[in-house]
């Protein structure tokens, strides 16, 4: 006899969602987002099945999901949940025979046919009846069903009256408690719930030398400080970012410290790349990643500007580069932390072309214990200046267990503090950097300009990869200025922020983006005179006064996120057809039931992405994916201009690159209609 294990339940229930591609992980998601559970449920033989999802919160809480077929004929079953409490919630879904649903088929045809009438209504009768018995339905419930039993049965009635009964509206107390004798229980799976923070962000990027730096007398530059550049805060609340990154604010190198551009010519004065970390402290020792530049202030200095971000409502990111420059204390005390060449100099950090010979790698092989030791010292040190969230640079060159064991340690106290990786490399290391454990990714987004590039990253990053991955769409950074920005123009920043604003619910801007800053170095895709290696100060006010800025679109985008939260969800993007293949058309819908007012929330967004024309074309909707029947009508106001128009299932748009180049259309819902 074989003593083989038999998995298959007597319901098969398979392929079950969400998951990761490999087992070692578990999916995750965050505070508020709907969640959609799938899995295969069927039997053999055409007796109908159905699926219950049963999901228990971290509280203890119980909840159960009558699960519904997505498709006919393809046994995929779905049902989608608000997650909406934070830490590790249980799942499993059910199988089982769906005795009523058979009868009520079975019914509809044989009856209408005239065929087994009789035997169809003592069938049903005699389903209800168990149901009766069954204790745990409420008694009035029972009431119920016992009056349905008894016209199935009676004489007297006709056959069109006892019809009816098979489609009585009381039969879906079954949707909610099913009957059946057959039942198998999946597996159990677990998902992580973190802070909303971990997968809804509005970002911006600057640097604080350069807020408030000034070129002295002697035209040597003066750095700006934590104090010159708190007065910035108001303008980055003002356009309604919630985060800002900095990158490193720690003593910068002197040994090969890098000129403009780059070069390896400093002038007096020139402050060097903040990524080469360690340098001179006033005290003549030198400080490293636990220090502040003493240029920028103290460390007194760094709270007061973190508690001044918190009080506007922004949470301070701050950059984690596990790299020094030559100058680093840990060159001279951790020896064995870099990689020795064989003329005996340390090898310097190369990305081809470019090379940073004010930067050495840091090689985790040799004293694997004493560098994590000495990471997480330095991580907790900047949680304890209110530092919560931690953009780390360059994680794909570094090994992936460090990170799982790094992020897995922090967040095993400090389940809050989010992890950004910014990792624009193979889709492997990226996806495995998200599954053992950062809460958001860097991702292609920069370089996907056209309709058919955005639709393809859109639908991955938002369908194939959500349930582990979440993207954040900056539109620049200071090594990223990408030629679709370079020479699209002011059209360009604004599709380029309209998508990233409205397609998922991470998003960033470096500074400069808002000024259209798009002349590069020459033949590279980077800025000209790059903010990395010199003070850049920038004028915002009188910009926005001659009209030179996108500043106030931006608040505008911010605004209209906060307002919408169908925006905040990342895997309810939904792609529609238009007649020109420079012209995408996405929506973003929110079922009532997830919603603050519990009213449909709809979103959708239009953009020409040829920034260079005007485009007039028809753009057709499928209506059910916003929850609208087909051929509806239905009216829609674009949210930047307030102008309203009738829509239905096809609709003209025409969208001038030069003037109005996107639309962020709201469905307006009537109430109770």
């Amino acid at each position: 006899m074989s003593t083989r294990t038999v998995r298959a339940g007597r319901i098969p229930v398979t392929r079950l969602s969400p998951a990761v591609p490999d087992p070692h992980w578990h999916p995750k998601a965050f505070d508020g987002e709907v969640v959609p559970f799938r899995a295969n449920v069927f039997r053999e033989g055409h007796d109908q099945v159905g699926a219950m999802l049963v999901i228990t919160a971290p509280s203890g809480a119980e909840r159960r999901e009558r699960m519904v077929l997505t498709a006919p004929g393809t046994d995929r079953w779905e049902a989608s949940v608000r997650l909406d409490e934070v830490g590790e919630w249980r799942w499993h879904v059910t199988g089982f025979d769906d005795e009523i649903g058979t009868w009520r088929h079975d019914a509809a045809l044989k009856i209408d046919a005239g065929v087994d009438v009789e035997l169809m209504f003592e069938i049903g009768a005699r389903l209800l009846d168990r149901a009766v018995a069954e204790r745990s339905r409420p008694a009035a419930v029972r009431r119920r069903l016992t009056a349905i039993t008894a016209q199935l049965r009676d004489p007297e009635a006709s056959v069109a009256e006892r019809r009816a009964l098979v489609d009585h509206p009381a039969l879906a107390e079954f949707e909610v408690r099913p009957l059946a004798l057959l039942a198998s229980d999946s597996e159990e799976h677990t998902i992580l719930v973190e802070r909303r923070r971990a997968g809804v962000g509005s970002w911006y990027e600057f640097f604080p030398r350069s807020e408030g730096a000034r070129r002295q007398r002697n035209g040597v530059w003066k750095s700006g400080t934590f104090r010159t550049a708190v007065k910035r805060l108001d303008g980055v609340a003002a356009m309604g970012f919630d985060v800002l990154y900095l990158p490193p604010i720690h003593p910068i190198g002197v040994t090969n410290r890098k000129g403009p551009n780059n070069t390896l010519d400093p002038a007096p004065g020139d402050p060097g790349s903040p990524w080469a970390i360690g340098g001179p402290l006033p005290d003549g020792t030198t400080g490293g990643h636990d220090a502040v530049h003493p240029d920028l202030g103290t460390l007194a200095d760094f709270r007061a500007f973190v508690r001044r971000a918190n009080a506007l409502g922004i949470e301070v990111a701050l950059d984690l580069a596990l790299q020094a420059s030559p100058d680093h204390p840990w060159v001279a005390e951790h020896p064995e932390w870099f990689t020795v060449l064989p003329d005996g100099s340390i090898r310097f950090a190369e990305n081809p072309p470019k090379k940073y010979q004010d930067i050495y790698p840091v090689n985790f092989d040799l004293d694997p214990e004493g560098i994590f030791t000495e990471v997480e010292r330095i991580i907790r040190h900047w949680m304890k200046q209110g530092v919560r969230i931690f953009r780390v640079d360059n994680p794909h060159t570094k090994p992936l267990a460090f990170w799982e064991r790094i992020i897995g340690a922090i967040n095993a106290t400090d389940p809050d503090v989010v992890f950004l990786a910014e990792a624009f490399t193979r889709p492997s290391m990226m996806q495995a950097l998200a599954m053992v454990g950062f809460q958001q990714s860097y991702s292609y987004f920069t370089w996907r300009n056209t309709k058919e590039e955005l639709e393809e990253f859109l639908t991955s990053v938002s369908q194939e990869t959500a349930d582990f991955m979440r993207p954040n769409l900056f539109v620049n950074t200071p090594d990223i200025l990408t030629e679709y920005l370079q020479f699209g123009g002011p059209a360009a920043f604004t599709v380029r922020a309209t998508i990233a604003a409205t397609a998922a619910p991470n998003w960033g801007v470096y500074s400069g983006f808002e000024l259209f800053e798009s002349v590069a170095r020459p033949g590279a895709e980077e800025a000209i005179d790059n903010e990395k290696f010199e003070y850049k100060p920038r004028d915002f006010a009188a910009a926005e006064a001659e009209g030179r800025s996108l500043g106030l679109y931006l608040g505008i985008l911010n605004g209209i996120r906060s307002a919408h939260p169908a925006l905040g969800q990342l895997r309810n993007i939904r792609f529609h057809a238009s007649d020109d293949d420079a012209v995408l058309v996405y929506s973003k819908h929110l079922e009532g039931r997830f919603t603050p007012d519990g009213r449909d929330d709809t979103i959708i967004v239009i953009a020409n992405v040829d920034p260079h024309s005007v485009r007039e074309t028809t753009v057709h909707l499928d209506l059910e994916t916003i929850g609208l029947t087909p051929g509806a009508r239905f009216t829609v106001e674009d949210l930047v201009t307030g102008h309203r128009w009738e829509w239905g299932d096809a609709n003209y748009v025409r969208l001038d690159a030069f003037t109005r180049p996107a639309h962020i259309l709201h469905v307006v819902r009537v109430p109770n209609v």
